[in-house]
């Protein structure tokens, strides 16, 4: 399947959608993509005769008629952007609508917050949902500071450029791959690019709880802090102007990413994005990111190397 240099974004009339579309219309504006916006609904299965009269007015042509306006309101918002904007409204579950369409441009972009927009999208279910399912990196762009959601009433907040990014290596393929895009991503917007590696060596949980006391913690870190060079130095081969400062430190990778937010541009993250019902679920890292970051935050997943190697 051959894959458009697009963006995709969601949008649900709601304040989140809304910042989440002027993220979406800046990276599509940096790299010189065009800019998909898609509005999606579905009604429930049973028929409208069993359910109360005023329920039963919300009919399809009802809502769809709210989905234009949302669509209308979107395409004027981004209109001086400068970039290709094609709209449209789409009957389906939202988040099976946007990974299908996941399958043909570069990124999908969704906000967090549901809620306070057409027909209650539940950004919130979509957002978590979508980058496990995505055959593109997904970034999920939150409205919230200090790790919480901002009043619905409160002014749209301006999009920041990327000029600081981080991203999290732990050795995995989907890290690696997560390291390969954060890369791009810096040298498109000429970011500054932090590459971190998180050990919980101070505490020794999770999978040093086992490690004797003796274990020389500094050692642990400097042998990682190798491991974290070598990653590196291999996903730079391809890209030599590119400069990554690279820290091993002591913390979980949720905490320590988490913690970067606040003064960070772009997250990204890897995650193996598990299938089925249980692809509902990313790794504990990427969803503790996604919940509590207050920057954008790229998840990569193996399906999107699936997909781009399948389509090249």
């Amino acid at each position: 399947m051959t894959r458009d240099d697009a963006v995709l974004v969601g949008v649900d009339g709601s304040s989140a959608s809304l910042h989440a579309l002027d993220w979406a219309a800046a990276q599509a504006a940096t790299h010189g993509w065009a800019l998909r916006i898609v509005c999606s609904y579905s009604l429930p299965s049973f028929t409208a005769a069993s359910l109360d009269g005023g329920y039963a007015a919300l009919d399809d042509a009802t809502i769809q008629q709210g989905a234009r306006a949302v669509l209308a309101e979107a395409t004027e918002r981004v209109s001086a952007r400068g970039v290709p904007v094609t709209a449209s409204v789409v009957t389906g579950d939202a988040t099976g609508v946007l990974v299908e369409m996941s399958h043909t441009v570069r990124t999908a972009v969704v906000g967090t917050r549901g809620g306070g927009g057409f027909a209650d999208r539940l950004l919130g279910t979509v957002s978590s949902a979508l980058p496990a399912h995505a055959y593109c990196p997904t970034v999920v762009v939150p409205l919230r500071k200090g790790g919480k959601p901002l009043p619905s009433d409160v002014e749209i907040p301006a999009v920041r450029p990327l000029r600081r990014i981080v991203v999290g290596v732990d050795g995995s393929p989907a890290a690696e791959y997560a390291l390969r895009y954060a890369i791009a991503e810096a040298e498109v917007w000429g970011a500054d690019l932090t590459a971190v590696a998180g050990v919980p060596v101070g505490a020794m949980t999770g999978v040093l709880a086992w490690l004797p006391a003796a274990v020389d913690r500094e050692q642990v870190l400097r042998d990682v802090t190798e491991g974290l060079h070598v990653v590196v130095d291999r996903a730079l081969a391809d890209h030599p102007g590119v400069v990554v400062k690279r820290h091993a430190l002591d913390g979980t990778g949720a905490e320590l990413l988490t913690e970067f937010s606040a003064a960070t541009d772009l997250i990204v993250v890897g995650s193996r994005g598990r299938g089925g019902f249980a692809g509902l679920l990313l790794g504990s890292t990427s969803q503790a990111v996604l919940h509590h970051a207050d920057c954008p935050v790229m998840v990569v997943t193996n399906r999107c190397a699936m997909d781009a190697a399948a389509a090249s």
